[in-house]
This record gives C-alpha cells, sequence and structure tokens, in this order.
C-alpha cells in the first residue's frame, strides 16, 4: 500500500472516531430535476436535507456531544513525561584567597508520572450528568427546529394550491366577463341596452384582468416561499401534485419562475365575435374537487395532553433544568476535598540515580465567599429553569387551545361555504336569464356574479386556512410526522 493511501486511511479512521464524517455528509445539497412531479413529502424531504438551521442544530449537537465526551475524560488518568539538561558551576577560594576552585555538576534527568483521580465526593459525577443533560437538550432543539421546517414547508405548499386556486378563479372570472361584454355590445349596437350597461361591461371586465394580474403575482409570491423553504435556488420547471384535502381537477400546480420577466397587455377589449347574442354563459366553475374533510381524531384534553407529553421544547426546557441541577451539586462539592493518587519514576545520570514513588494525596483549594456566591447564583438558575418550565406549560396550554378552536371553527365553515358557492351559481344563473331575456338590469347581474365570484375565493380561502390550521395544531402537539429526520442518538 502506498504512503498516500495509508495517510488517507489513517485520516478517515481519525474522522470516523471523531464523528466528523457523519456531519460531513449531512453537507449535501438536494436539487429538483426539471420536469419533476412533487408531492408534499418530497418537499418536506428536500427541505429536511437542505435546511441550514438544521445543519447548525446538528452541529450543535456534535458540539455538546463533545463536551460531553470531554467531561467523562476526568477519570481518565493524567500522564506527565518531561526530561532536560542542566548545567551548574560553582567556585570557591580558599583561606586567604590564596587559591580558587571551580566545581561543575552537570547532569541530564527524565521524569515519568502518572496521576489519577481517585473521589472527589460525586463533584466530578456531577458534572459528567450536568453535560449529559445539555446534549440531550440539545436533541430536543434539534427535534424543534425540524417540526418548524416540516410546518413552513406544509404552509407554504398549500399556499401555492390556494395562489393557484385563486388564478383559475380569477382566469374564470376574466371569460365570463368578456362574454358579458361581447353580449352587452351586441345589446347596444341593437338598442336593446344603453350606453351605461356597455361602460359598466367594460369596467367589470378590466377589474376582473386586474384581480387576474393580482392572483397571478400572489402566486409567483407564493412559489418563491416555497422554494425558500425547502432551501432551492434557480429551481428548473417542476409541479406539485394536490393534496386529499386540496384537489384540483388536473391535480397538478406547476412550479416556473423561468418567465417572470415576461409582459403581457391584458388592455385590449376582446376581439368581436359573431353571435354575440349567444355568447354568455353561466358556468359551472369547480376548482376544488373531491374535497374530503376528515375531523380531526381528538379532542382539546387529548391534544393539550400530547403536547405536554411530545413537545420537544418543552423535554429541552426539562433537561436543561436536570443540568441546572447537577451544576448546583457540583457547585456545592467545591467544599469537598479530592483524592488522587500518583505514580512517578525519575533518572538523573549522575551515578545512574534511579528514582520511584507512590503516593495518595488528598488536597482541596477553595475561596469560601467566592463559592457561597457560586452556589447562591446556582440556586437561582435553578429557579430560573423552574420558571421558564412554567412559563412554557402555559404558552403550549393558549398555543394549543388557539390553533384547536380555528381548525373546529374552520371544519364548520366549509361545508356552510360549499352550500353558498351552490347558491350564489344559481342565483348568477336566475340573473343572467333575467338579462337575457330583458327582465332583470345589468346591476343584478353583476352583484349576481360577483356573488359567486366571491363565493368561491371564500371557499378556496378557507380550504387553506383549514389545512394551515390543521397543520399548525398538529406542530403545536408535536404529532409524530411520516417524513423527518432525527439525530441518531439516544436521549
Amino acid at each position: 500500500m502506498s504512503l498516500r493511501r495509508k495517510i488517507i486511511g489513517l485520516v478517515i479512521c481519525i474522522a470516523l472516531n471523531l464523528g466528523l464524517c457523519s456531519f460531513a455528509l449531512e453537507a449535501s445539497v438536494q436539487m429538483i430535476e426539471k420536469g419533476s412531479v412533487l408531492s408534499m413529502n418530497d418537499c418536506l424531504e428536500i427541505a429536511l436535507a437542505n435546511s441550514p438551521l438544521i445543519k447548525r442544530a446538528r452541529y450543535n449537537y456534535g458540539v455538546s456531544a463533545k463536551s460531553y465526551s470531554i467531561s467523562k475524560t476526568a477519570y481518565f488518568p493524567t500522564i506527565g513525561v518531561g526530561t532536560g539538561y542542566y548545567v551548574n558551576t560553582n567556585s570557591s577560594s580558599g583561606r586567604g584567597g590564596m587559591y580558587n576552585r571551580n566545581m561543575s555538576n552537570n547532569y541530564y534527568s527524565a521524569e515519568a508520572s502518572l496521576n489519577q483521580l481517585i473521589w472527589n465526593f460525586g463533584k466530578t459525577n456531577a458534572n459528567i450528568r450536568m453535560y449529559n443533560f445539555y446534549r440531550i437538550a440539545s436533541i430536543f432543539d434539534f427535534d424543534t427546529i425540524v417540526l418548524d421546517t416540516l410546518f413552513e414547508v406544509k404552509t407554504n405548499y398549500y399556499n401555492v394550491l390556494a395562489a393557484k386556486a385563486q388564478v383559475e378563479i380569477n382566469k374564470a372570472n376574466v371569460q365570463i366577463n368578456e362574454r358579458n361584454y361581447q353580449r352587452t355590445k351586441a345589446y347596444f349596437d341593437e338598442g336593446i341596452r344603453s350606453k351605461i350597461d356597455l361602460v359598466n361591461a367594460e369596467v367589470y371586465l378590466s377589474d376582473s384582468k386586474v384581480s387576474l394580474v393580482n392572483s397571478e403575482k400572489n402566486y409567483q409570491n407564493a412559489l418563491v416561499q416555497l422554494n425558500n423553504s425547502m432551501y432551492v435556488a434557480y429551481t428548473p420547471e417542476y409541479e406539485i401534485e394536490s393534496t386529499e384535502n386540496f384537489k384540483f381537477n388536473d391535480n397538478m400546480a406547476e412550479v416556473n419562475l423561468e418567465g417572470i420577466s415576461q409582459k403581457e397587455d391584458y388592455s385590449a377589449p376582446p376581439e368581436d365575435v359573431e353571435d354575440a347574442f349567444l355568447t354568455s354563459q353561466v358556468e359551472k366553475i369547480e376548482v376544488l374537487t373531491d374535497f374530503k374533510l376528515n375531523p380531526f381524531p381528538y379532542t382539546f384534553e387529548e391534544s393539550l395532553e400530547m403536547a405536554y407529553e411530545n413537545r420537544p421544547d418543552l423535554k429541552a426546557y426539562d433537561a436543561t433544568l436536570s443540568a441546572m441541577k447537577e451544576a448546583l451539586k457540583y457547585t456545592k462539592r467545591e467544599y469537598l476535598p479530592e483524592i488522587s493518587g500518583n505514580v512517578g519514576y525519575g533518572y538523573r545520570d549522575t551515578y545512574n540515580t534511579n528514582s520511584f514513588n507512590v503516593g495518595v494525596s488528598l488536597s482541596t483549594n477553595v475561596n469560601i465567599l467566592a463559592t457561597k456566591h457560586e452556589i447562591d447564583s446556582a440556586k437561582l438558575q435553578v429557579e430560573l429553569a423552574k420558571n421558564e418550565i412554567d412559563l412554557a406549560k402555559q404558552n403550549i396550554y393558549f398555543e394549543v387551545q388557539d390553533a384547536y378552536i380555528n381548525m373546529m371553527q374552520l371544519e364548520k365553515q366549509i361545508p356552510l361555504l360549499a352550500v353558498k358557492v351552490k347558491q350564489t351559481l344559481e342565483n348568477f344563473e336566475l340573473a343572467d336569464g333575467r338579462y337575457a331575456v330583458g327582465i332583470g338590469d345589468y346591476i343584478e347581474l353583476q352583484d349576481a356574479k360577483v356573488n359567486y365570484n366571491n363565493a368561491q375565493q371564500s371557499y378556496v380561502e378557507a380550504v387553506f386556512n383549514y389545512n394551515v390550521a390543521r397543520a399548525n395544531l398538529e406542530k403545536a402537539i408535536a404529532l409524530p410526522q411520516e417524513i423527518t429526520t432525527t439525530i441518531g442518538d439516544e436521549k
């Protein structure tokens, strides 16, 4: 084997022993291929692989794990080795200064020693346990970051679906207003309707185009937020699937930001068509299909109990409290002495002198007043940690309560809004028929059309808010997720 391969092998072995390789593997970035069709789970996996926040939490855990390992080395013996060459010259004069004599005593020496801590009345044990609890707390901090990342991706994913639904609704609304403009213009040309009806038709058509442009902007912003939450820049064109609770007719939402610099002129009026009298049609626009509302399976009390049991941030507070208690024990034991053993060997080349010693020592070195203040400070740290736990529990209670109320209210609203869409569609059909035969006026027709369009938008918004509220509640109670990642170490 060449020297180069031996060196590479040695470096790899050292990295494995230090636990560095496992972190290096996490540095890879997962990209998106052009033309891909991604589900929500795919987006979650990409975010977990790419998130620098998760990587930072993983590195922080590595630091705390090494600190814990260092604390355990206090029971490992300390080895000392020393060597030296000494030059000593002595000069003396005889009685009366009659003669001088120079004497040299040069020698070489080597020493070796081994010191071993025997017992320090549990001080080292308390220090080891303190760092272990800090290590455990860093695991729960990692889990908290993972939960936040999953919730952010889910929210942005639903936001893209909702924005796409709004675009489709506004596109259909523009088509409706274009047909209505054609019909009203034909009526005006025939003298059936007044000029004000034609002007109103133009205004409503322009308004619908403005709404379409705004919805397209919101859609592109939603795509940016989704890509950002996955930490993927310069993404190619891809598609995301609709979910069971947010399903489209075509079941896909296109993600394409490559043409954000393109401009389109919406100001031109629609071209004239033949048989304009018959162009207006009331069509049923179902942006969302087969909506399935699966009620949340847990009561508020059950959800709150799960939150207290599962929340990683609360567990991190508990681990920090345990660490503070061990730090207090460590500080209190500063007053106690330390028992240690030592073994030493020395060699001096003068007359080939060898020495060997074995001993046990009992020693202490403490500043009584400083240690007292340190104990008082450690006690306050314990009380502060307890207070943080109490505060966290109260915040969790209100967080779960607020999320649960929001989700339950939206569960009640969605069926009502679905009925409202059907009712406004029926009213629009009646108003359109009355206007076509000359019974109804133009204001009645436009009010019915606006109500129908607004009902669809409210329905889509409610579905979006419900999905986000449900994801927020799952995050608040730390409900176990299908897609996740872990440190891979025991807590």
